[in-house]
């Protein structure tokens, strides 16, 4: 079932530690292998990340998060619950995502994503990411390559 986004109250911030729990859950539904709450708390308190969530009606649909250090950022995760996707959450959420980043020094900007995921590489695309390197059997269950993109 899908969830009806009203685009005029999503609202993108900077994750904080009490967003860990259900950022953690979205990360379980998107993902075979994905990051536990810890892992999402432990990020949030280093000094060289950037985690933002997406909030649609005071409710995380999605975050995006970065190791940023000097003027290169490193993508980390993206991830929009599944009943909000093709509503251009996610593009909301890499606009403002990259804008703060790049407030932050952010020049270049790195990420892989499995090869089958076609809605991501087309979204990344549309951002200016070029697919650079494919890192062969790079992910697990199931296993695929990894597509590594950049933008400069």
């Amino acid at each position: 079932m899908s969830e009806n986004i009203e685009k005029n109250l999503l609202k993108v911030r900077e994750m904080t530690i009490e967003d860990a729990e259900e950022i953690a859950q979205i990360e379980a539904e998107n993902f075979s292998k994905p990051w536990k709450q810890k892992d999402f708390e432990d990020a949030v308190h280093s000094k060289n990340t950037l985690y933002m969530v997406i909030e649609n009606q005071n409710e995380i649909i999605g975050y995006a998060g970065m190791w940023l250090v000097l003027d290169e950022g490193e993508i980390t995760n993206v991830s929009i619950k599944k009943s909000c996707w093709g509503q251009r959450a996610g593009t909301h959420l890499m606009e403002e995502f990259l804008k703060e980043a790049k407030k932050r020094g952010g020049m270049s900007f790195f990420l892989e994503v499995r090869e089958s995921n076609l809605r991501a590489r087309k979204l990344y695309r549309s951002f200016g990411f070029e697919e650079i390197d494919v890192r062969k059997k790079f992910y697990e269950e199931p296993v695929e390559d990894g597509i590594v993109m950049c933008k400069r």
